[in-house]
Formats: structure tokens, sequence, C-alpha cells
């Protein structure tokens, strides 16, 4: 594992740590350029041996905006991607914010690259228009008869040539365009183009690639948290002595969240919160998972908040030539990234650091400022590649950077803070639990006439700060997928109960569509069949009126083989799902075995998500995505029995092992379109793909995930 001593470097030293090794550029160092450098905006700059740096203001966590991202400038700046060396944005909501999402700077929603789409191109294009202008200035010629071209400034006519690294002086006196020409798409050279390899790959590769814990300060100490071990309980009593008894344990201290033991490393922290006392409330009612499954059931016979009402469902229930119904379910589900959550946190009287793979950047500036008794811009967060998240990071408690700073705050010396993986999968933050409750009608043509679904399962918005997007009671995030159902029924109605619990919720890879779709698909393929109707033609028939629907539809299914015969024991499913503004189908192949074990055998993807930046990590981002949806679809769970987590590692919190992995292929649609999300609309389809090719396989549907190893 890489050590970095973020004490030792100057800026440019920093800087070529960043591109070898993804690290962030310090906080507010990209403000004012070094002699000789052209800092042509908060995006772009050129020292004067040519080297091109590109500040990307959004969390890597592995869906490849570190590679992304400064192809966007790339394209317009006219240099060889490979060459750029990347800066990861302090926080800085002023220069940085995610423009989808006003005033705040940060990464979620598969936005990265929607968002910025435009912003780095013009933040490549002006810097380009500045060296073009200064290189006319040196020439004394026109500058319509000059051109950029890998790196430099070539004039037509006569031949000569300028690098950029030779014009950063005089382009640096130049006032930057407001509206730079960008290119028409038919002159993109890299956008959109397969090959480009990924920036971050090597440094991951080699184990340079530096993480919160690969950080190191002088005189620097570990902490664990012992928290408590059922949801709503809370700290009633402590005894530090059992711990501070043990070498290497330096401190015990309370804090918000329960109890942090110090340590002069990992090991004597963990072994000193092992001998800690503590005592904690009990409270009332702790939730288990199958008093959660009985209460929400009988919810689903009583009308909820209508999220959704078109034509008259209840009336056009009772008219249909024939009426079904079923109720599906999903767990609570853990995020469980490979890197548990950690940070590093140095705290002085008038000044808080933190180094981490932040995904809230604005948030947690301000969570840590309060937490610290300081203004948030006395707080300087280091952003850090992180290894995966998956929506984790980006809590509203902030809780990992809260308990960082106060620890700091307490001990009086930095602070690495660590989660163990027990700590991760037991902690909390977890994708709801969702029950939905379908009613539904044909007509004599054995189409759906009427379709109502109750859907329950808690808020993740409400009572934090975001509060305020719950309309009318109605959490779109909890409805998502459902309430924009795209297929032609003339009755639908969509209705929300949102139980209140203790159990900490959070998004997950692909927030409410990773269960709705699940739901959604699977209930209209019982439908196709009831209605005798093959599901590919049913779905054809149901999205006229959605052209993109429809054509990731036809090329997934034309793809697959949709309709060719299968030997017995096979069978294939598919689903259709927009989400994130983009648009994936997924037709799956799965084999059961003699004793109904299921073997999922292949994954036909189609995906339309605008212009495809960079084909080859859309395809990746399909594919980790169908991977993640299926580890969850066969075997993730969290269930609860007195308030407290039954699952505590990979051990029996099971991920999709190499050998269980099917053949994956990844088709994209062309696109004049501008970007929208890859990272998380990969993963609806698959869980629904796969139950309806169980059916088709075994006659037998599935309605509750996960579904095992067996049918």
């Amino acid at each position: 594992m890489s050590r970095f001593d973020a004490t030792a470097l100057g800026r440019r030293d920093f800087l070529k740590v960043c591109g070898a090794a993804g690290l962030t550029l310090a906080a507010g160092s990209t403000a004012a350029a070094e002699p000789g450098e052209f800092v042509a905006n908060a995006f772009v700059s050129i020292a004067a041996d040519g080297q091109v740096t590109v500040t990307v203001k959004h969390l890597e966590m592995g869906q490849g905006v570190a590679t992304g991202l400064p192809v966007l400038v790339a394209e317009e700046l006219e240099v060889d991607p490979a060459a750029i060396q990347i800066a990861y944005a302090p926080a800085d909501a002023k220069r940085y914010n995610n423009l989808f999402w006003g005033p705040s700077q940060g990464t979620g929603g598969s936005t990265a690259t929607a968002n910025s789409w435009e912003q780095l191109r013009k933040a490549g294009a002006g810097a380009r228009e500045m060296l073009v202008e200064a290189a006319a200035r040196r020439l004394k010629v026109d500058r319509a008869g000059l051109v950029a071209l890998n790196g430099e400034v070539v004039h037509g006519a006569s031949g000569r040539r300028i690098a950029y690294g030779d014009l950063v002086g005089d382009a640096a006196k130049l006032t930057p365009p407001d509206n730079p020409p960008l290119k028409a798409p038919a002159d993109f050279r890299l956008i959109g183009r397969a090959g480009v390899k990924r920036s971050d790959s090597k440094a991951k590769t080699e184990g340079t690639a530096v993480y919160g814990g690969d950080i190191r300060l002088p005189g620097l100490v570990t902490a664990l948290v012992a928290r408590p071990p059922v949801f709503g309980a809370k700290l009633k009593d402590f005894d530090r002595r059992p711990a501070l008894a043990l070498a290497g344990v330096v401190a015990v201290v309370p804090i918000s969240s329960g109890v942090a033991v110090v340590g002069t490393d990992f090991w004597s922290a963990h072994r000193g919160r092992e001998a800690l006392k503590v005592d904690w409330t009990t409270p009332a009612n702790p939730p288990s998972t199958e008093t959660i499954r009985r209460d929400w059931t009988a919810l689903l016979d009583k009308p909820g908040l209508v999220a959704r009402a078109q034509g008259e469902a209840e009336a056009a229930l009772g008219r249909g030539s024939k009426r079904l119904s079923a109720v599906y379910e999903t767990p609570y589900l853990a995020h469980a990234p490979m890197e548990p959550l950690n940070c590093v946190v140095k705290l002085s009287r008038d000044k808080c650091e933190i180094w981490t793979g932040c995904q809230f950047q604005t948030h947690d500036q301000a969570m840590a400022a309060k937490a610290a008794g300081l203004r948030p811009d006395q707080v300087d967060i280091h952003t850090l590649v992180a290894g995966g998240s998956f929506g984790r990071r980006a809590n509203p408690a902030s809780d990992y950077i809260v308990e960082g700073v106060e620890i700091a705050k307490a001990v009086g010396a930095p602070v690495r803070l660590m989660w163990t993986r027990e700590d991760d999968i037991r902690g909390g933050y977890y994708r709801p639990m969702f029950l939905h409750g379908f009613e539904a009608a044909l007509d004599a043509g054995g189409m759906p006439s009427a379709w109502r679904h109750r859907i329950c399962g808690q808020s993740i918005l409400d009572g934090g700060p975001f509060a305020a997007m719950i309309k009318d009671g109605i959490d779109f995030v909890s409805v998502e997928g459902a309430a924009n159902l795209p297929y032609a029924i003339a009755n639908l109605q969509v209705e929300l109960h949102s139980p209140k619990l203790s159990v900490p919720v959070l998004w997950w890879r692909s927030v409410g569509s990773s269960h709705t779709a699940f739901a959604t698909e699977c209930f209209l393929d019982e439908l196709a069949h009831a209605g005798g109707k093959d599901p590919l033609a049913l779905r054809r028939a149901l999205l006229a009126d959605h052209p993109r629907h429809l054509a990731v539809l036809e090329l997934a299914a034309a793809k697959s083989g949709w309709g060719e015969p299968l030997p017995p024991g096979k069978g294939r499913g598919l689903a259709v799902h927009e989400s994130f503004n983009s648009f994936v189908a997924q037709v799956a192949e799965v084999t059961i075995g003699p004793k109904g074990e299921i073997k999922v055998d292949r994954v036909v993807c189609a995906v339309d998500c605008g212009i495809a930046v960079t084909p080859d990590v859309v395809k990746a981002q399909m594919e980790g995505g169908i991977a993640f949806g299926l580890s969850a679809a066969l075997f993730g769970e969290i269930t609860l029995k007195d308030g407290a987590a039954e699952q505590s590692n990979f051990h029996d919190y099971r991920c999709l092992r190499m050998s269980e992995m099917p053949k994956v292929e990844v088709h994209i649609m062309p696109s004049a379109a501008a970007p929208t999300g890859v990272g998380e609309p990969g993963v609806p389809p698959i869980a629904p793909a796969v139950c309806n090719a169980i059916f088709a396989a075994t006659g037998k549907r599935v309605r509750k995930l996960p579904i095992g190893e067996k049918i």
C-alpha cells in the first residue's frame, strides 16, 4: 500500500503526484499561477514546459470521471488526453459547483459528465482561443490562418509552429473569451471514439494511487468508534479504563455518534475498542425485518398518497376481463464499497484540513465547520480518489467526516478515522426495504387496461436537509421509475406509504429505480404472459410513444436472439428502464440446474446515454452496473433482528464471484443528444431481466429479492 506525506511537497511537485497517483490539488491552489504558467480558467492551466493540467471537480470513485472529463477539454484544446495531468478540485462551490445542483459542489445522480459537458468544452476552447491569439500576435499573422493541433499552434501558409508551452507567457496576458466557439460533433477526434485509456488504471494497478488510509502526517493517530449496536440506541455510560490499559491506546473520548478509541495505529485502536465497556440505552420497539414486513403488508391494503393518477384506475380494475395482483419485496441493502469509510483530519485554532474521497464537498465542508466551531471557508477538503461509494459517501449527516473532526478536536492531534468492514455493513444508511403491491386488469384482447401500484418504504429525503424536496408528502425518490412509468396504460395510479423507522436510509446506486424497475418490469412480464402476449411484443405496443425506450429494447432483443429456441432448463428475460435520463434495456439468459441452481450465462445490454464521450467507460459502467445489480439480485440482503443488522462482512453479505459473472455484451446507441448518466442506469434492469428469465425457464415467479443460489 502506498503512503503519502501530505506535508512534504510544493505545488509543482504536488501536481506531479496528482497526475501519477490521482491526488487532489490543494485547496485554493488553482487561484494563482506559478511563474511562467498560463491559468486559462478554473479548469485548465498550462506550464512553460507544455504540461496541461485539468482540474476535475467531481469525485473519481471508479466511474471514470478522471478519464472522461479531461477528454472534453482535450477535444477542444487539441491535446492528447494521455498527456494531461489531473488535479481534483478543492471544496469551492463558487468555481466548482455541480451545475445541476445550484451553488453546491458534489458528485451524484450520474450528473458528472452531463453537467460538465459544455462547461469543460468551453474551458478547453477558451484556452485554445487565447493560445491562438497569442501566436497570431507573435507571428504577426491573421489568426484565421492559424490552427491548434496536437499541443501546437500551426500557421498553415508557412508551416511555422509554436508549442503551447512557448506561448503561456503571452496567453496569460490576454482576456479570456466569454463564449469561445466549440467544435461541431462532426469534427470530434476524441469524443465518442473508443480507445481512450483510463487515466487512473496504472496507479491503481501498481498500488500508487493515494486513498484516505494512505495519508501520513506528523503526529497522526488512528481512531475507531464504538457505535450503538441497535438502531435508535444512545450512549448511556462507558468505562474507558480497560481500553486505556492496553499498549498503544492513547485516548478514549465520547463523540456525538458513540465513543472513539484512539491509538498509535489501527490495531491498537481496534483492540482498545474491543476492550471498551459501553452501556447503551434500549430503544422501544426496535425494528425487525419480520415485523416490518407484517406491518407494511397491511399498509398495502390501504390507499396511500397519490404520486400519479391517470384515468380511473379503481373503476377500470373492476371492469377488466382478467384481474391480477402481486406483491414484490426488496430488502435493505448496504453500499459495501471496496474501500470502507475513512478520513484524515488536521485541526488547528483557525483551520481544518480534511483528506478523503469526498462526494459532497460543499455539504461536508459545512458540517465539518459546524463540528469544528469554524466557518466553512476555514475548512479545506483535499478530495482523494475513492474506492467506490455507490452513494454512501454522500449522506446528509456527513457522518464519517463529522466523527473525524470531533475526534481531532477532542484529542488535539491529526486523526485518521477508520471504519472496519463490519462497521460499514452494520452501520446503516442502507438502501431502504420496499414492498410493492400491484393490482391490474386486462381487457378482452389481453392488453393492460388498469394498473394500480402501491409502494411502501422509508423516505430517504425525510428529516434531513433535503426534506424540502418532498412535495405533498411524496418523496419522489421513492416513486421514481414507477410514477413515470412509460407504458401506455389508460388507467394508472401510483400511491405511496412512507412509514418512519429508526433505520438510517440513503440513496444507493440507481436510487429509487433500484427497486421500482424490479417490481414494475416483473409485474409487466406477468401481465404479458397472463394476456397471452410475448413480453417483447407487449412492450413494443405499450412504448409506441417512447421511441428511445423502444430503440434500446429492439436493439437488445435483436442482439440477444430474442425468440430463438433455447434448450430445456434455459430461459431468456428482458427489461427496459429509464433512469438519470438514460435508457437501458437488458436481456438475460439463465440456466437452471437439476437441483434448481441458478446460473446467469449472458446479459445483452443496449444503452442510450446521448453522446458517449468515452465509449469504453460507458461499456465498463454498464458491465459494472450489471455486476453490482446482479450481486444484489442474487445475494444482497440486510436483515434486522431487534434493531440490529444480522450481517457483518462479505461472508454473509455476499458479492458476485468472478466465476459467477455472466458474459456481458454492451451496445451503445448512436446519438447526437447531450450526454446523460451512465454510472447508475446499468443497475435497474438486471434484476427483472434475470427474474423474468427464471420464469421463462421454470414457470416460477420470483417476487422477493434476493433470489438466492437456487430456485
